[in-house]
């Protein structure tokens, strides 16, 4: 790299810090566009739970943890993350502060603008991909880093955006498609693929997350042997469907408890639960804490000054 595109490189940086510090002046989310999600954290975090779509995801300034099974995916501005399948994640803000606040964006994959890609540049899907994971972290190269900063140019000209987004975005998938996660990228389409059957395992789950998982059903569903669901989805989640329904199960009902002022027997059977002591044992193991100190945490949180 020259010096003329390293100037250039750190210039782009700086810009893409301003723009999305502008863009979200205190604390929290905002989404400017469709499916372009901006964040800002001005102190490191507690974990925080939730579902990932499929995503492109970079780190202006500060960094992050994202915790898949026992696997920690960490990035920061000079990495980007992309997920594939829509999952509960665990994750947290490491590094970030008053003075340079962590500050983020996440653009949403879209499959059918891959496929379009993928014809127009002539590139041909991947022969194989069943053990590739639900999340990678790759470096942040000038490329991808150029074309989003032109996306978040758009940011507050909705005009101009409705006109030059779809091309900035379909030239971010470009790039993406373009560097190590590529073939990762040209799985999201394909309907045969495993990377596609084990998302539509994650949907069904995601669906029916309160039902008993009957894995030898689910299996013939997704044409695939009871093993090879297993071995697969966990390649691709580092959970098996078991861990992966718990987590949203108990993820549910942590919402529950806290929007909708439920007790803890009512909740832990709305999601599945029969027992409110294995829920609650299940629920401090992932969560940290009880179910009532931590909804009661929660609360103070949330609570209005």
């Amino acid at each position: 790299m020259t010096d003329r595109d390293s100037f250039r490189n750190a210039a782009n940086r700086e810009e893409l810090i301003e723009r999305i510090a502008e863009a979200v002046p205190s604390d929290g989310y905002r989404e400017p566009m469709p499916g372009l999600l901006l964040g800002r954290a001005s102190e490191p975090t507690e974990n925080l739970h939730g579902v990932v779509r499929p995503s492109f995801c970079l780190i202006a300034q500060g960094a992050k943890e994202v915790y898949l099974g026992d696997t920690v995916y960490r990035y920061d501005a000079e990495r980007y993350l992309i997920a594939t399948v829509e999952m509960p994640i665990t994750a947290r803000v490491v590094i970030a502060s008053p003075n340079e606040p962590y500050l983020s964006l996440r653009l949403d994959l879209d499959p059918a603008l891959i496929s379009s890609v993928m014809i127009e540049a002539g590139q041909l899907p991947p022969t194989s991909g069943g053990g590739a994971k639900a999340i990678a972290v790759s470096a942040l190269d000038a490329g991808v880093l150029d074309a989003t900063l032109r996306l978040m140019r758009l940011v507050g000209s909705p005009e101009d955006a409705r006109v030059l987004s779809p091309t900035v975005r379909r030239e971010i998938t470009f790039r993406l498609m373009q560097g190590e996660q590529g073939d990762r990228l040209r799985q999201l389409p394909l309907s045969g693929s495993q990377m596609n059957r084990i998302a539509r395992a994650v949907q069904r789950l995601r669906r029916e997350y309160d039902k008993p998982l009957i894995i030898e059903a689910l299996a013939k569903e997704l044409g695939m042997s009871t093993s090879g669901l297993h071995h697969h989805f966990k390649a691709v989640t580092d959970m098996s469907p078991l861990q992966f329904q718990k987590q949203l199960r108990l993820q549910e009902a942590r919402r529950l408890l806290l929007s909708e002022d439920m007790n803890i027997a009512t909740a832990g059977y709305k999601v599945g639960y029969d027992d409110p002591s294995h829920f609650s044992r299940d629920y401090k193991k992932l969560f940290g804490t009880s179910p009532v100190r931590d909804v009661e945490k929660l609360r103070q949180v949330v609570a209005p000054d």
